[in-house]
């Protein structure tokens, strides 16, 4: 067994008798300084330890094969009815989707981008339209031509003018001709002006009266539009509430489709009952746009390659006059990847300084073409997409906290000799920036804080040391001492 005084001569701490010590002054200044430069240390080991240490590097993008990318956007059209707004996406590897309308959503709005109405839904805009059997024989006109005046006079008398809005140069528009011209026939005498008065049918040649087509808004030809007396002819700011038709275009079809129409119109009082319009009819009836342009938003997802997002007037039965086109925009928002909450941003303060800079390049400028740049214009926008990546290590493991892809955007203006549209040209790197977090050990932490009590502690002894031997031999020299 071991005795107390051989454990007592093991103590590396050896306690000097209190009665032996001296306290001095200088000494005590000595400890208030050590002390408060311990504090000032610690408080700067702490902070370093609580702060996130990353380190940079480029390497080449970890996407796999067949991975997809979405981009989301808010765009909005001033002059582009939703009408016939169309979302496209092609690629090099020859991808090719038109018209997509599954992720997307469009809203009318005015020239000042302030929404008018509700969501437009296209409904059956897009099917198969049956134009009946092409003719080429002359057919007697049988709808009234209308220029203006004689449409403000007109719309004002009949319960229903179904006008024909087209052009001479336009192929759909020949293709109806003659199947409009015959259902005015067969219609003025089923339902004649004079003696009936509930309907009448009309063209409006879109080349001549320029002005009236585009009081209504009409951006493609042919289109069909149904005014009703009273209701839907109340202006609102200049624009004409009315229904437009995208059913068949064939003599039977335009036929039953006015009967249907006037049939729940009494022929005296000339009163409508709503109720008498049956389903079949109204499905092919939609609400026309009140106004020329259109917000378009949503996402798409793309294949991980250069490619192109489209906006364009598109319409398998409609010709549109790309001298009048105009594709001017305003981008509200546009990124790749996933859509960050405000609250995960929030959980992600300490990485704003590494990420965020430029995913959204192109949000709230606006790209307008007050045609000055003549018409047939293109505007293109040329994106190249880098992918930043943030990783954490846990537990000796790497996580990924956040991917975000940025971009830089250049953006241009053509003319072209086909239809205008705007295109985002994007093409992402094939290399990917990643940030990884290097947190420090709390084992490190504590290795550094017993460094700054030991070594601030010693060095304030040695500074006392010094200072009080420097004190005793300058009393002994003055003493006149031999030492």
């Amino acid at each position: 067994m071991v005795s107390p005084t051989k454990l007592k001569s093991m103590d590396f701490y050896r306690k000097i008798p209190r009665d032996l010590t001296e306290a001095s002054l200088s000494g005590a200044g000595l400890s208030i300084g050590a002390a408060l430069i311990m504090m000032l240390l610690f408080g700067m080991e702490l902070s370093s330890y609580l702060a996130v240490n990353t380190t940079t590097s480029v390497v080449v993008d970890k996407s796999a094969d067949g991975d997809f990318l979405r981009i989301h956007f808010n765009i909005s059209f001033p002059a582009l009815s939703c009408e016939f707004a169309s979302v496209d996406v092609s690629d090099v590897l020859g991808t090719n989707r038109l018209n997509i309308t599954k992720t997307i959503r469009k809203f009318p709005i005015d020239p000042h981008l302030k929404t008018t109405g509700p969501e437009f839904h296209s409904g059956h805009a897009s099917h198969q339209i049956n134009h009946g059997e092409e003719t080429k024989e002359e057919i007697p006109d049988g709808a009234v031509p209308l220029v203006s005046g004689s449409f403000d006079s007109f719309s004002k008398h009949f319960p229903l003018l179904i006008v024909n809005f087209n052009a001479p140069w336009c192929y759909w528009s020949n293709r109806l001709k003659p199947s409009w011209e015959k259902a005015a026939s067969i219609i003025y005498h089923k339902y004649n002006p004079e003696t009936d008065g509930r309907v009448l049918l009309g063209n409006v040649d879109c080349t001549e009266e320029a002005e009236l087509c585009k009081r209504n808004h009409i951006q493609g030809y042919p289109s069909i539009r149904i005014f009703r007396k009273g209701s839907d002819l109340k202006e609102d700011h200049g624009h004409h509430d009315h229904e437009a038709y995208y059913g068949d275009r064939d003599t039977d079809s335009i036929v039953k489709m006015v009967d249907k129409l006037v049939e729940p119109i009494h022929p005296e009082t000339h009163k409508l009952d709503l109720d008498g319009i049956s389903n079949e009819t109204l499905k092919h009836l939609i609400k026309a746009p009140v106004t020329g342009g259109c917000r378009i938003e949503g996402y798409v997802r793309v294949k991980k390659v250069p490619g192109n997002l489209m906006v364009s007037a598109h319409s398998g039965a409609h010709s549109f006059d790309s001298s009048k086109m105009n594709m001017s925009h305003v981008v509200n928002h546009l990124s790749f990847g996933r859509s960050f909450s405000p609250r995960l941003l929030t959980d992600m303060k300490r990485l704003l300084p590494y990420i965020g800079q430029s995913h959204d390049k192109l949000d709230e400028k606006a790209f307008i073409n007050q045609h000055e740049f003549g018409a047939n214009v293109t505007i293109e926008h040329y994106l190249q997409v880098v992918k930043t990546e943030v990783i954490t290590r846990r537990n000796g493991q790497e996580h990924s906290l956040v991917e975000e892809y940025e971009y830089t955007a250049h953006s241009s203006i053509a003319q072209t000799y086909y239809l205008p549209v705007a295109k985002f040209h994007f093409e992402l790197s094939p290399m990917q920036i990643m940030i990884t977090e290097n947190p420090k050990s709390f084992s490190h932490f504590i290795t550094n804080l017993c460094a700054i009590i030991g070594g601030v502690f010693t060095v304030a002894g040695i500074l006392d040391s010094i200072f009080h031997n420097t004190i005793r031999l300058v009393k002994k020299v003055e003493l006149g001492k031999n030492f």
